[in-house]
């Protein structure tokens, strides 16, 4: 095992990594974890939903853009590096871009496999965390492939005779899944509505969303109520993505906002060094392991 604690996280898109799991980076990286961002596509579809920056130059440029962004945000949040595996974003189904073979979703599922198990074994991390395969409020190709790669590149990497020139075998120890915590949500909700303001979750509840949620019980809750600012600076950082004016981000008071904002939960999905029950950290049974606390 590697001598100094490493998290690798797997996002679809730029702006993903801001909008799922930054307090967490900003957390370890502060305690001296080294973090490192995968992220599968350039999201050349993303729309453009600041309404200040939908320009025909940023239209035209937005791949770019889109990078820059992303380096940003990853910045502000604390990864230490940013991958790009290389694919365009495919779009949501149906449309052109979900045609196009350079796509994820096109992408021969080996070789995309393939290309993460390779960042997985050059940057030897013992907690990977990608999506879970419950995604029923948004289900983007790329974010179910993501979840598709990940879990098969968690159970590759450790196989030498999986992807020889992949490099060195090396084998993660614990794979998590982001989840979208149920009493965070709520909880928001219910401020929006006790300040008289018009909750953008609204229809989530309308739905039955919450019934579905509560399916997936999570396993480790982090505490990230000191690292607001990582999110909220990461989510701002794409400023093409990201409307400042946004309600489902920005509306409540900031200093409200920051109050709730207290937790991440995640769902262990493989953990190879046997039961540990509820979790406050991702890296419980690996430090006594490894031997190091952080960096």
């Amino acid at each position: 095992m590697p001598d100094r604690l490493c998290l690798l996280t797997v996002h679809a898109h730029p702006d993903d990594e801001a909008s799922k799991g930054a307090g967490t980076i900003a957390r370890y990286h502060a305690e001296g974890v080294r973090t490192v961002l995968v992220t599968a596509t350039g999201g050349e579809e993303g729309e453009i939903l600041n309404p200040l920056l939908d320009t025909p130059e940023v239209r035209a440029d937005i791949a770019a853009v889109r990078r820059r962004e992303l380096d940003a945000a990853a910045a502000v949040i604390g990864y230490d590096e940013v991958v790009l595996l290389g694919y365009r974003d495919s779009g949501m189904e149906g449309t052109p871009a979900n045609a196009d073979p350079r796509c994820l979703a096109r992408a021969p599922l080996d070789e995309a496999v393939g290309r993460l198990v390779a960042e997985i074994r050059r940057a030897r991390p013992q907690v990977v965390v990608a999506y879970p395969d419950e995604q029923s409020r948004y289900r983007h190709p790329d974010h179910l492939r993501v979840h598709e790669i990940s879990v098969a590149a968690f159970d590759a990497a450790g196989d030498a005779g999986a992807f020889p020139s992949a490099g060195e075998a090396y084998q993660p120890l614990k794979l998590y899944f982001t989840v979208w915590s149920l009493e965070q949500t709520l909880a928001r909700h219910r401020k929006f509505l006790e300040l008289g303001i018009t909750s953008p979750y609204a229809e989530w509840f309308e739905d039955g969303w919450p019934n579905r949620v509560s399916e997936t019980v999570p396993t480790a809750r982090i505490d990230v109520a000191g690292y607001y600012d990582a999110r909220r600076g990461g989510l701002l950082a794409h400023a093409t993505q990201i409307d400042p004016s946004s309600p489902f981000w920005f509306g409540l008071p900031e200093q409200v906002d920051r109050e709730l904002y207290s937790a991440e939960d995640y769902l262990c999905a493989r953990n190879l060094l046997g039961p540990i029950g509820d979790e406050d950290d991702l890296f419980a049974g690996i430090r006594e392991k490894v031997g190091v606390s952080g960096g």
